[in-house]
Formats: C-alpha cells, sequence, structure tokens
C-alpha cells in the first residue's frame, strides 16, 4: 500500500533520479518544461532540508516525489486571471510533482496529490495552488480531475516562462 513521508537527504539519489527521468520524459513528449536544468538535485537538496519534500513510497522504493511551499510564490503574486478569494497570503503550493518511470501508469500521481493535499488540510491551508506548462495535459487532467480550477497565467520566478496557475479551496 503507498503511503507519503517527508523526504530525506538519504533519498536525495532517488529523487534526483526521478527528476532527470522527469525531464527526460516531458522531452520526450515535447513538452518544454524543465528542460533549462531546473529543478536539479540543488533544488532536491534544498526542498528536503526545508521539510518541503514528499515522496511516495511503493513496494518499498520511492515511487513520486512532490513539494509543498507555504511561502508566498513571487510567480503567483501577478496572475493575468484571478484568483479565487483574490488572495495572496496564506497558501500551499504544490511544486515539482513526478513519478518514477518504474511507476508510470499506475494512478500514482493521483496518490501523491492526494496525499500532499491531505498534507496541506492537515498544515491549516485551505487555499492550494499548483502550476503547469501548457502543454503539460496529464498534470492539467490530474489536477482538475482532484477538483483545482484553472485561474489564469502565471510567470515562473525562475525563468518567466508562462505557467498555466490552477487552484483548490478546501471546504
Amino acid at each position: 500500500m503507498p503511503f507519503l513521508r517527508k523526504g530525506t537527504i538519504r533519498d536525495l539519489g532517488d529523487i534526483t533520479n526521478i527528476i532527470e527521468s522527469a525531464k527526460y520524459f516531458l522531452k520526450s513528449q515535447n513538452i518544454d518544461q524543465w528542460q533549462q536544468g531546473y529543478p536539479d538535485e540543488d533544488q532536491a537538496r534544498v526542498d528536503i532540508t526545508r521539510g518541503h519534500c514528499y515522496v511516495l513510497v511503493c513496494d518499498s522504493k520511492i515511487a513520486a516525489i512532490g513539494t509543498i511551499t507555504t511561502d508566498i510564490d513571487s510567480g503567483y503574486t501577478a496572475i493575468k486571471g484571478s484568483w479565487k478569494d483574490n488572495s495572496n497570503e496564506d497558501y500551499a503550493s504544490l511544486h515539482r510533482i513526478a513519478v518514477s518511470e518504474r511507476f508510470r501508469g499506475k494512478h500514482l500521481a493521483q496518490k501523491l496529490l492526494l496525499g500532499l493535499i491531505a498534507k496541506c488540510r492537515e498544515m491549516g491551508f485551505v487555499d492550494i495552488r499548483a502550476d503547469t506548462h501548457k502543454d503539460n495535459k496529464a498534470m492539467q487532467t490530474i489536477l482538475t480531475k482532484n477538483g483545482f480550477g484553472y485561474q489564469g497565467i502565471i510567470f515562473k520566478a525562475e525563468d518567466c516562462s508562462p505557467r498555466m496557475a490552477f487552484q483548490l479551496l478546501l471546504d
């Protein structure tokens, strides 16, 4: 049975491998996301050190990864569209979601996302945000199937590239 836990520095190699595999997969799908070096091992280390990184474990292996950040995301402050409740404070953001190539096709991205949403709720957040590339249809589908609504376009702080912004307000 898959379970979610915080990533540790001992997981860094597996997490980095999943990120690199996801970059290759996105490139093979002609999706220009994560193709400029970001994210990388250094970002994974920062996510782990700050306690933002989560891993989904399946059959004693890391099957998927994702991060929850609770700081104001500078890329989310200016949106071509609008956030529900027009709030730019007190939200959690989901980032760097990826599934190991060994576990693709097993609906583990869904389990990961549900686990991350549950963690956000445990942390007291009712406003959850995420973004993805316009060509990343798989991520868009996972977000919308789980109640996230499309809110507009934001521009990533790392490279000013446009991303589709999604939001989920919990009851």
